[in-house]
């Protein structure tokens, strides 16, 4: 039981071992029937995929509805219903700010980004974004950008899938009698199976499956949390009772330059998208003009819905909850509070299934760096490349184990490491390239290696990790730089 403002909530009983058999009995069956899909998926895309076009971008015959909402589910999963719901339980209502950023970032990749970068990929018969960024084969500059963005991407990318398989950790801690060590390497095997069979389409189809389930739990989770807690003048007197140092209200307490810089800092997180090599590559997967204007009508909705769900998620927990130790576990806590045994099993199985399949994408991008982006190519290498690519795959996720057992724990700020790393290094000079054309070979390694090492180098600053200074800063400078660098400015 909670009391608060709006009257003594009811929590549905978890702990008794009744209840705690049905729940344990639903999670596994959801999360047996949803692997069996997976895997299925991945065996039906092995038949499609026949060359490297296949594998990394579905010869380019990606849909509307499967763009927008694998582009959306890739670029959101652990981070959006683990990190953002927990960021809301830490801050209160200043955690709204992140919507903001997140929607926003939605908008300038649709808008801007997605028409022209599928212009831009068709025309130069492009597989990667490195590809792009690096220009043709040959010329002044090209090799040196391949390795230094196929490095970035790597680093960036293990992070970010490291993270994906630790909050499925979370998840399966907080749900089984399971140890962390098991949870992992469960979840990353299934992973690494369906992406090494079918490639981009494996992946596509699994993030759009994703991105259903995770709309799912964003519409219900709010709904049933908002009920237990007296609506929404309930969760605000709650909020009014539980609040501490000011944090709610809307500035986590601070003042002055301390609050513009917290606010620009959140914001900051939506310059990150258009430079994110795992969700650009979708864009330049679709097929044709109507497919890019019909996913970013489902895109926007989506992320809408998708964070605004979990931003009211954490400030529910944070009245319903008010004692969790660790903030992430705002999501699956409030779930197992709110549902009754096996509703909960059910979203909780699909929620775990769906953080797991994310990882999918970003091995993919990080095997296209290192098969296609750095290796030679040769006829005898182009014909090996998608076995060599599944080998690769599966080398990248087991050092992406072992950055989840043994790196940092906190899933919200080693993913937002990762975002702003490699949104400052390509984002600028990617949006650069496809609005105003060609930028100077020199000009275009400049861009990205000052974007990424002023990120970098404010993370690792404990006054500045966090802040304008790591997000928004080294995206103006990076921008500025390949501005400067266009051949033709409009």
């Amino acid at each position: 039981m909670v009391a608060s403002a709006a009257g003594q909530l009811r929590v549905h009983p978890v702990c008794s071992p009744r209840s705690t058999l049905s729940q344990s009995t639903a999670i596994l069956l959801t999360l047996v029937a949803y692997k069996v899909v997976l895997i299925a998926i991945g065996v039906a895309a092995s038949r499609k995929t026949s060359d490297a076009s296949d594998f990394f971008l579905g010869g380019r015959r990606l849909g509307a509805g499967v763009a927008a909402l694998s582009a959306s589910a890739s670029s959101s999963s652990a981070w959006t219903l683990l990190g953002v719901s927990g960021a809301a339980y830490a801050w209160g209502v200043a955690s709204a700010w992140i919507v903001v950023a997140c929607v926003g970032g939605f908008a300038l990749n649709w808008f801007v980004l997605a028409p022209r970068l599928r212009r831009h990929s068709a025309e130069e018969g492009s597989l990667t974004v490195t590809e792009i960024l690096a220009g043709p084969v040959g010329q002044p500059w090209a090799r040196a950008i391949r390795v230094v963005a196929s490095t970035i991407v790597l680093v960036s990318l293990l992070t970010y899938v490291a993270s994906q398989f630790q909050g499925a950790g979370k998840t399966f801690a907080e749900t089984f009698s399971m140890s962390m060590e098991s949870a992992v390497l469960l979840g990353a095997g299934i992973v690494v199976l369906y992406t090494m069979l079918g490639g981009f389409w494996a992946v596509s189809i699994t993030d759009t499956l994703q991105g259903v389930m995770m709309a799912i739990a964003a519409v219900a989770l709010p709904i049933g949390a908002l009920a237990q807690v007296g609506g929404l003048s309930g969760l605000a007197d709650g909020l009014a009772a539980v609040d501490v140092a000011g944090y709610d209200s809307g500035v986590r307490g601070l003042g002055g330059a301390s609050a513009v810089g917290f606010v620009v800092g959140l914001l900051g997180i939506g310059l990150g998208y258009p430079g994110q090599p795992h969700v650009a590559t979708r864009f330049m997967a679709l097929r044709d003009e109507q497919a890019v204007i019909t996913g970013r009508r489902i895109a926007m909705g989506w992320a809408l819905v998708m964070y605004i769900g979990m931003i009211t998620v954490g400030l529910c927990a944070r009245v319903l909850l008010p004692e969790l130790a660790d903030k992430e576990v705002a999501f699956i806590s409030t779930t197992r509070a709110v549902f009754p045994p096996v509703v909960a099993g059910v979203m909780i199985a699909a929620v775990l299934s769906a953080v797991m399949s994310t990882a999918d994408s970003q091995l993919l991008v990080a095997a296209s760096a290192v098969v296609h982006d750095l290796a030679p190519r040769t006829e005898a290498s182009r014909g090996a490349m998608v076995w060599r690519s599944r080998a690769v795959v599966l080398l990248l996720s087991v050092l992406a184990v072992g950055a989840a057992l043994w790196g940092s724990k906190e899933i919200f700020s080693r993913v937002l490491f990762a975002w702003s790393a490699m949104g400052n290094a390509f984002g600028p000079l990617l949006l650069v390239l496809v609005v105003l054309g060609p930028v100077r070979p020199a000009m275009r390694m400049a861009s990205i290696v000052v974007g990424f090492a002023l990120s970098v180098g404010a993370y690792w600053h404990p006054d500045l990790s966090g802040t304008a200074w790591e997000r928004v800063f080294p995206f103006v400078v990076a921008l500025l730089i390949a501005w400067r660098g266009s051949v033709r400015k409009r």
